[in-house]
């Protein structure tokens, strides 16, 4: 048994400001005041060092993070991110990739899955295949134009399985429906995202069916087609914004340059801390940054200097979402890991502090500095 004591444990509804954590194999044994709980003589003392304690970080959209892929190389992807306290993250592929690569992709994501570092990997999120190709990074690459057809896509989702947790689709694609009932079919508990696209609110709503609960980086890679002169049309963020049991994902890099500080209270005044989910998109790119942001250093660029993801981690995105907007430390937390959890089905085992939850936790000071991260009771890095 481990004592974690000397906290500020944070959560899901305030702050115990003189906390106790006791840790029983790998798990929340009990949480509480100091004076409330008697803790036992021959169990391990973590002093916290009157660091905030909170869930790990869980990250549902990275694709990967230092200098390493989650495609290439997923432990070394999720040995990056596990140092910054996201103790679950969903390895993220990609539509430019064909069927071989994502198979290929796939297999060295599970062989990852559950050793080392890559017990943080908590599952897979499609970015795509089938969302909109006029938006997005790099979209010469796009493998996946054309027609859906199920000898693409039923091999692509049989080997995924459960593995996977989100499918991120763009609504208004022709011949979507077919594919998202077949996915549904192979895994029923997975989550739809309306991602890449310009749908509006009666195409994503025609599609809730099939799951959809989540946007893709809200206001990032989205359009609206247009009605007429004057008039603006309603998009996927609106969309979003309509549905009180969506989730928006929020890039919140430290200049706000994927989503500017007005846009992002914006959606947390109309979604509030419930349904608003921080991300990284987390990339790893060498291409040049267009001239006027080449002193940002938590962005990514293709090759054509258009945003690319991040270079973020979730520590970095719970300091930034308080630095542009009024939230405070227990809702960066909430937006940081009780809500990704929540929303793709893992919350009965991690995302808040709660007796019976793995001990997934982090130690961070007032401004989101990580100084101690614990995965499963056992302290990493």
């Amino acid at each position: 048994m481990i004592c974690i004591k000397n906290a500020k444990v944070v959560l899901e509804h305030g702050i115990l400001f003189d906390g106790v954590i006791l840790i029983d194999n790998g798990r929340i044994a009990e949480v509480g005041d100091a004076r409330d709980i008697p803790v036992p003589h021959d169990c391990e003392t973590v002093d916290a060092g009157g660091c905030y304690v909170g869930p790990g970080f869980v990250d549902i959209h990275c694709h990967g993070g230092g200098d390493s892929m989650f495609h290439t190389d997923p432990t070394g992807a999720a040995a990056h991110f596990l140092a910054h306290g996201e103790t679950t993250v969903l390895a993220t592929l990609y539509y430019d990739f064909d069927l071989p690569d994502l198979i290929d992709s796939i297999g060295r994501i599970e062989a990852a899955m559950g050793v080392g570092a890559g017990r943080a990997i908590g599952g897979i999120y499609m970015e795509g295949p089938y969302m909109n190709p006029k938006y997005g990074a790099s979209p010469e690459k796009n493998k996946w134009r054309g027609e859906i057809a199920a000898e693409r896509y039923a091999p692509l989702a049989d080997r995924l399985g459960d593995l996977v947790k989100v499918w991120a689709v763009a609504p208004e694609r022709e011949g979507l429906e077919p594919f998202m009932a077949y996915a549904k079919k192979t895994n029923p508990e997975v989550v739809f995202a309306v991602g890449h696209s310009e749908a509006s609110p009666k195409q994503v709503a025609r599609l809730k069916k099939y799951g959809i609960r989540l946007q893709t980086h809200s206001m990032n890679a989205t359009g609206r087609v247009p009605l007429w002169l004057g008039t603006r049309a309603c998009g996927p963020d609106e969309a979003c914004m309509l549905d009180p049991e969506m989730y928006a994902e929020l890039i919140s890099d430290s200049l706000a340059v994927h989503v500017n500080p007005e846009l992002q209270r914006l959606v947390l005044k109309n979604k509030g801390v419930d349904r608003v989910i921080l991300i990284s998109d987390s990339f790893v790119s060498h291409e040049a940054p267009p001239p006027d942001l080449a002193h940002v250093t938590d962005l990514s660029f293709d090759a054509q200097s258009n945003l690319s993801g991040s270079r973020l981690t979730m520590d970095m995105a719970c300091r930034n979402i308080m630095r542009h907007t009024t939230c405070g430390i227990c809702e960066a937390f909430l937006l940081g890991a009780r809500n990704p959890a929540r929303a793709v089905g893992m919350d009965d085992e991690i995302g808040t502090i709660e007796a019976g939850k793995r001990a997934n936790l982090v130690f961070v000071d007032d401004i989101f500095n990580v100084k101690k991260v614990m995965l499963d009771g056992e302290i990493v890095g």
